[in-house]
């Protein structure tokens, strides 16, 4: 069986994070989300995968390359326009001559999902077979209506909350048969203008098609669209991952519970860091640090003295100056935090954070959120960042500023002073 795994998705949501890199290639544990879910399918004996890229695809073939590395056997397809999972479909069908698994790779899942799914694809004969796991909010997702406990009557593609068939949603993870191709050709646009997997499972559905439902736990899945689930899915990798210990650690540092650090890192005297914690290769945590759990610090990182960092995604060769405190945050590559600086994680009223997204203001439902930071953003010392804003690729913020706003790129923002001569009496 080979896997088709769709990697086209420019993840608008996720901007500033994405606006330099596809989200597939974001760091969770030091591993890119995509090596993540290629992984998970790799468990369940399926070395064959076909990737589908639109953007920055030259990105992603360039990191995974023919897969050799990862003990797989890699091939690419171009999905021209980002149309729709059904018309990425369509670029693949030359690749795929039977029954196959199909997975979104901006997913966080556990190996025995994959199982799962194809077990019971085979055990029933099905045409199609789909993941469905139970969610709070149905408006946001594609709801499965079954019949009896695993036969699939219909989808419902982010119905009202009050007129959801179920609280099943569609995880994007299917076993397929080679039908699929032919009931995506006959099906149309949606109101968004894209072509939709579910469209054709529905036109299975009618011709009384054998389509299956497996159930699957809220721990053992999760969608990746929204800044602020990057923390929760870093959470979850670094909970999993393997922690090996092969940097240079000094005396007086201390490393608790399970914490990885790389060949080349350097954990200087008087660290504190606390698992799950990852370090990458060439970084310098230190002296006098604490590092808390959750934290994945990628490559070149520099970490000054008397800093804290909590559940927060450092990516490549940033630098927090000393005495700054990042409190669930993400701050993307080549970033500079000038001596003091304060990224907020937590409201004065105590209610829950918002975040604007995709220019709406999202209730995260979260207390506890920072700030999302893209590349080469710099602050002055004793910059104080809110909970919740979000600072675009290239900005500078002064010293002393307060940034309770987001900024879009390459934004400068100054403490503007005035000075008056003092005229002697």
């Amino acid at each position: 069986m080979k896997a088709v795994v769709l990697a086209a998705g420019e993840g608008v949501r996720l901007r500033p994070i994405t606006l330099t890199r596809p989200k597939h290639l974001i760091k969770l544990g030091g591993k890119p989300l995509l090596e993540h879910c290629l992984g998970a399918v790799k468990a369940s004996r399926i070395e064959e995968i076909v990737i589908v890229t639109h953007y920055m695809g030259d990105s992603i073939r360039e990191y995974f390359g023919d897969g050799k590395k990862l003990g797989l056997r890699i091939e690419y397809v171009k999905q021209e326009e980002a149309v729709g999972t059904g018309n990425a479909l369509s670029v693949v069908e030359p690749y795929v001559k039977e029954d196959f698994l199909l997975v979104y790779g901006d997913l966080l899942f556990n190996p025995e999902v994959v199982k799962n799914v194809i077990e019971s694809h085979a055990k029933e004969k099905s045409s199609a077979s789909l993941a469905v796991v139970p969610v709070e909010n149905p408006e946001d997702y594609g709801i499965v209506e079954l019949e009896g406990e695993k036969f699939v009557k219909g989808i419902v593609e982010k119905p009202k909350r009050e007129d959801a068939p179920s609280n099943l949603a569609n995880t994007g993870i299917y076993a397929l048969s080679t039908e699929i191709f032919e009931k995506t050709k006959q099906t149309s646009a949606s109101a968004r203008g894209e072509w939709e997997i579910p469209d054709a499972i529905s036109l299975l559905i009618r011709e009384k098609k054998t389509v299956t439902a497996i159930k699957v736990s809220r721990q053992d899945w999760m969608d990746i669209g929204r800044p602020w689930d990057l923390l929760e899915a870093n959470c979850r990798a670094l909970t999993r991952m393997r922690h090996k210990m092969n940097g240079t650690v000094e005396e007086g540092a201390h490393l608790v519970g399970p914490v990885a650090v790389a060949e080349t890192a350097r954990i200087r005297s008087g660290a504190y860091i606390e698992g799950p914690a990852f370090v990458d290769a060439e970084s310098d945590i230190g002296p006098n640090c604490y590092i808390r759990p959750h934290t994945t610090i990628g490559k070149k990182v520099r970490v000054g003295n008397a800093c804290e960092i909590k559940n927060s995604i450092v990516m490549d060769n940033t630098h927090i100056g000393h005495l700054s405190y990042v409190g669930d945050s993400v701050l993307c590559e080549n970033c500079n935090l000038g001596a003091g600086t304060i990224i907020a994680n937590y409201r004065l009223d105590s209610d829950k954070i918002k975040m604007m997204v995709k220019d709406r203001l999202v209730d995260t439902e979260r207390r506890k959120l920072g700030a999302i930071l893209g590349d080469g953003v710099k602050t002055g010392i004793n910059t104080l960042l809110m909970p919740g804003v979000k600072v675009g690729n290239g900005c500078w913020i002064g010293a002393n500023v307060v940034v309770n706003r987001d900024l879009p790129p390459n934004t400068v923002m100054l403490l503007k002073q005035e000075v008056e001569k003092r005229v002697n009496q």
